[in-house]
């Protein structure tokens, strides 16, 4: 029986992990749960599963969530906490063998590198985690012989394809992209688009956030910072190719010219599964691939023209050292103000690439532990902030 702890259980790769864990009564137990403010869900999640730790992001929401309990689930559960320090709390257990990193944002930072020195197998569906420390996280996890699992369906791809390979064999990474739900507008069309659109996506339903990421295809260069930590892989061999149909996950090209590709359906369960059942694989409780029904499956070179936030995360991995927490901040602040109709959809990538710029000005730094981490990071915000008040004051003159 593997025991799961999973931080984020109300997201959507949350409620699909306790899916598989339902799938599989036998082999998995959710040992330990945290989640955001969504009391509610996370109640009935708690009933459901029945953890003997859990913990919320605020004192407020831990609050709500004990009368929402049975006095005999309340019985059962020995931790209640909350924040950060809960989240670290929760992916610390003793009776924990798997976390389950599926929390948005940069909260669950430490609670991965408490984990791992716990020596706690990992699962990682969080982006920013690498993109902000990936040297500190996976210098951690070679120190403690911990294995990183990636959950990203690209990454999760990837990871399938280079099952047991050398890593002289390997010549390069493709991770695929949807393309999101703009890939055939034009420069002027991107322009106007509106949050209400954006937020539609042609093949995934996923978070706000990580929804636009994906019609900026920000989401993918994310990924290639991603890939560039989890598969030591340098930039220059790590490429992008749009593919609509979302057949392919990723690419993994060998030095003789073969191309292995890992396909399935859309649905996070299967990765999510591959996770949790490695080195093994079960039978998955989701329908075959139906490859009959797809007559054509395209592969397209991405646009680095009406989409820059792919160029200007390559940018800032090959620049190294602080940059990618710059760009990762600066995506945050930007992505979040489109939302708020504060900026337009051009306005992302500009208030980026002027982080970016106002940093390497500044002189960038080569974080050595995660307080250095974390100032780079404020300073990042407060910076893009910055950026989107003169971008609004220029709309509003």
């Amino acid at each position: 029986m593997k025991r799961i702890a999973i931080l984020g259980s109300t997201g959507s790769i949350g409620r699909s992990a306790l899916a598989v864990v339902d799938a599989h009564p036998e082999r998995l137990t959710v040992t330990a749960l945290a989640a955001g403010r969504n009391a509610t869900l996370f109640a009935e999640q708690v009933e459901h599963v029945r953890p003997r730790a859990i913990a919320m992001a605020t004192e407020a929401a831990l609050l709500e969530v004990k009368p929402l309990l049975r006095a005999q689930t309340c019985h059962r559960v020995g931790v209640f906490t909350h924040g950060s320090r809960g989240l670290a709390e929760v992916a610390t257990q003793p009776d924990v063998d798997l976390v389950l990193c599926a929390s948005s944002g940069t909260a669950a930072l430490e609670a991965v590198l408490a984990a791992i020195a716990c020596g706690k197998t990992i699962a990682l569906a969080n982006k920013e985690v690498l993109v902000m420390a990936g040297s500190l996280v996976m210098a951690a996890a070679r120190r403690h012989g911990v294995a990183i699992l990636p959950v990203d369906s690209e990454h999760n791809a990837i990871h399938q394809c280079l099952h047991q390979r050398l890593p002289e064999e390997v010549l390069r990474l493709i991770l695929t992209a949807s393309g999101g739900p703009f890939r055939d507008f034009n420069r002027q069309a991107l322009e106007r688009v509106t949050p209400d659109a954006a937020l539609q996506h042609p093949t995934w339903r996923m978070g706000r956030k990580i929804t636009i990421d994906s019609a900026t295809l920000m989401n993918k260069g994310l990924e290639v910072i991603e890939a560039h930590y989890l598969f030591d892989m340098e930039p220059g061999r790590i490429d992008v190719l749009v593919h609509p149909q979302s057949v392919v996950h990723s690419l993994v090209e060998l030095r003789d010219g073969s191309v292995i590709a890992q396909l399935g359906v859309t649905d996070m369960r299967l990765p999510i599964q591959y996770a949790f059942s490695y080195p093994e694989r079960w039978i998955g409780a989701l329908p075959p691939l139906d490859l009959a029904r797809f007559r054509t499956l395209e592969f397209l070179e991405p646009d680095h023209d009406r989409f820059p936030c792919l160029g200007l995360a390559y940018q800032a991995l090959a620049k190294g050292r602080s940059f990618p927490i710059v760009l990762n901040a600066a995506n945050e602040v930007a992505v979040a103000a489109f939302l708020e109709e504060r900026v337009g959809f051009g306005d992302i990538p500009r208030v980026i690439a002027e982080a970016l710029e106002a940093h390497d000005r500044l002189g960038a730094s080569d974080p050595r532990d995660l307080e250095e981490v974390r100032a780079v990071d404020r300073w990042a915000h407060e910076r893009s902030r910055e950026a989107v008040g003169r971008l609004q004051s220029s709309l509003r003159g």
